[in-house]
């Protein structure tokens, strides 16, 4: 599998704006590393003001 240049771009802007969002805050649980991991994927969302949070 390979991950061009592109990808690892958009990856790293990902952590960027989901640490700026503090997705990236307090990772112990489950429910917690998803919604980061979401928020990485998903970051333009992030922007528009979609919040991905999974609550329980």
């Amino acid at each position: 599998m390979r991950i061009g240049l592109l990808g690892i771009v958009y990856l790293v802007i990902g952590l960027i704006v989901a640490a700026n969002e503090e997705y990236l805050r307090n990772l112990e649980t489950v429910r917690r590393v998803v919604s980061a991991l979401l928020a990485i994927l998903l970051w333009p969302l992030l922007l528009l003001g979609v919040d991905l949070r999974i609550r329980g």
